[in-house]
């Protein structure tokens, strides 16, 4: 008999990695990884309530350019079961999972770390903690850079009572979730992630809620912090994200030394809206770092 958790069920895997994956201990809890090719290694983690699918495309062009990409679910999203440790989602959490999963996959060799949104972040606060253990990052649209102002506890507020309105479930969150996914993933080579992330939207809620509360503690506030980051750094900004706004974060941005930052099409995930641009401009950048 299909019940309705085997669909949600369903509906969260196919946003998350495919077949093959392994799942990989980290910090009391699994998370599915999937790898492509073989090389100098790259570790990709996705954004709250998206998955490892983002990466398909992208690691796929790694892979045939002699790198080892290894794709990331979180706990609770795509192919990882939740966290065995009951631990609320937020960016530390997921740096925290790094500090055991990036050795397990990458041995003795540093990787170039690449996350989007929460996942930047986790990847930005690992690199500040473990700066001998990333060769570099690449950030696209992280969080943690914009000042915790009035104006954003309110956007917050509002973004946390929407994912508990589709936790309860109420019955206009799916058309208001397809809504919210058009302005975050406008670009045309993401639509088909895009349906699968809106497909999955209900199931994910409590997930989503719990990340947007982290988003409002203070240590979810990196701008600090970042500007003593000693790993070189690419930022990969879309030029059109309403939520992760650049103009929110372009001093934090410019307070932290070395880094470099370039602009594409999107609304959130430049790797997945402007993907040729992206991969090149990520060849560009890794090109040029120090063995």
């Amino acid at each position: 008999m299909v019940t309705p958790s085997i669909i949600a069920e369903s509906m969260r895997s196919a946003v998350g990695v495919q077949q093959p994956f392994a799942l990989h201990g980290a910090v009391g809890t699994k998370v599915a990884v999937a790898q492509y090719g073989a090389g100098e290694p790259i570790v990709c983690l996705h954004a709250t309530g998206h998955g490892g699918r983002d990466y398909a495309a992208f690691a796929d062009a790694m892979a045939h350019s002699g790198y080892s990409v290894f794709v990331v679910d979180w706990p609770g999203h795509g192919a990882s079961p939740p966290d065995a440790t009951g631990r609320r989602v937020s960016a530390e959490r997921y740096a925290e999972l790094l500090t055991e999963l990036v050795p397990a996959l990458c041995g003795d060799v540093r990787p170039i770390l690449l996350g989007n949104s929460i996942g930047g972040a986790a990847a930005l606060s690992f690199a500040l903690h473990h700066p001998s253990r990333v060769r570099a990052l690449v950030l696209c649209n992280p969080g943690g850079l914009a000042p915790l102002n009035a104006l954003a506890k309110a956007v917050i507020a509002g973004m946390v009572r929407f994912f508990a309105a589709g936790e309860r479930p109420a019955r206009w969150f799916p058309r208001a979730f397809a809504a919210y996914y058009r302005l975050v993933l406008p670009g045309k080579p993401a639509a088909a992630q895009r349906a699968r992330i809106v497909a999955a939207g209900p199931d994910m809620a409590p997930l989503l809620k719990q990340a947007w509360d982290s988003f409002r503690q203070p240590d979810a506030d990196l701008r600090a912090r970042a500007q003593t980051l000693a790993v070189p750094t690419l930022f990969a900004w879309a030029k059109q994200d309403k939520i992760v706004a650049w103009s929110r974060s372009k001093a934090a941005i410019a307070s932290i030394p070395g880094c470099e930052m370039q602009m594409f099409c999107g609304g959130h995930s430049a790797f997945l809206e402007d993907p040729e641009a992206f991969n090149r401009a990520f060849l560009s950048f890794v090109g040029k770092l120090t063995p």
